[in-house]
């Protein structure tokens, strides 16, 4: 069933939502409504905040007054369909660690961490099923679809607010593991190639290197050499939508199973050793715990196929 918010609505914001971007906001005020059309109202100037338009990446101030207009929003779903209650119960099997304030995912891929864009259903709306009882569940970071690996989820405001905070001031460490094509030279550390975001004909988002992009950069350390591809750990400095997948390929080296912007005939090449996904895994991450007061690092280790992938590949 669906339900229509008729009128205009105006939202005052309170302390515990400043610093917050006002995109995340409205996807936990407008719940069932595709975070393409969130996007497309602020886009259009719908949204306002004291009568002014403002961007997606806007931060909320305490007193700010929010214009949301009337939007159509679905109902939460008391029942989850059986092949959805498989897909929950799999997350509980993948937290890494948890406490009250904060849930670490090794999140499989294939899996959105959130619904929208023809997605009903993601990790959020899973985790949120498995933990009815949590008044309070966020993302903290998002990885695309087919990335597996560390994602954090906040389960207090004061949680999210810090992390937000080492996102911004770089603090936090993130690191991946990829299987590129070719050799991936030992000099090639660094990565630096702004990146700017293009909607195709389709209607299909890609990312590019351009010169009118935003700044983005990523650091790259060899792993193990095989034949024709390399295991690379990288580092992302910034957090650019798809900014390793971009920066390894600008350097000459894609990512195995990329189906975006990767190299077909080297695809094909690992599809016949057993690879079925992308080969991009978010394997540790380090950051401060306010709670804990302690800085904390955890990992993430491979799926069994990926690994199973690895020791063929040595072995060839």
């Amino acid at each position: 069933m669906k339900q229509d918010n008729q009128s205009v609505r105006l939202l005052t914001i309170e302390a515990e939502h400043e610093g917050q971007r006002i995109d995340n906001f409205l996807r936990t005020q407008l719940k069932g409504v595709p975070k393409s059309l969130i996007y497309r109202i602020l886009r259009k100037g719908e949204v306002r905040v004291n009568k002014k338009r403002i961007k997606p990446e806007y931060k909320l101030l305490a007193g700010d007054v929010i214009r949301v207009p009337p939007v159509r929003v679905a109902e939460r779903e008391e029942v989850l369909p059986s092949a959805r209650l498989d897909s929950v119960q799999g997350l509980e099997s993948a937290i890494l660690y948890e406490d009250d304030a904060l849930l670490v995912l090794n999140k499989p891929s294939g899996m959105a961490v959130h619904g929208g864009s023809g997605l009903s259903f993601g990790v959020i709306e899973g985790l949120r099923a498995l933990r009815p009882q949590a008044r309070f569940l966020e993302l903290v970071h998002r990885l695309d679809r087919d990335t597996s690996g560390i994602l954090l989820v906040a389960k207090k405001r004061s949680m999210l607010r810090s992390l937000h905070e080492q996102l911004r001031e770089k603090t936090m460490d993130k690191h991946y593991l990829a299987l590129v094509r070719g050799q991936w030279q030992p000099h090639q550390k660094v990565v630096k190639a702004p990146l700017k975001k293009n909607e195709l004909a389709s209607g299909e988002r890609i990312v590019r290197v351009d010169r009118d992009g935003k700044p983005s950069e990523t650091r790259f350390r060899i792993v193990q050499k095989f034949d024709g591809a390399t295991l690379v750990e990288c580092s992302p400095v910034t957090g650019r939508t798809h900014q390793i997948r971009v920066h390894t390929l600008h350097a000459g080296h894609p990512i195995a199973g990329d189906d975006k912007y990767g190299d077909r005939q080297f695809d094909e090449k690992m599809r016949e050793q057993g690879l079925g996904r992308l080969f991009l895994h978010a394997c540790r991450i380090r950051f401060f715990h306010p709670g804990r007061e302690e800085t904390m690092t955890l990992e993430a280790p491979l799926e069994p196929a990926l690994k199973k992938l690895l020791t063929r590949m040595a072995g060839a």
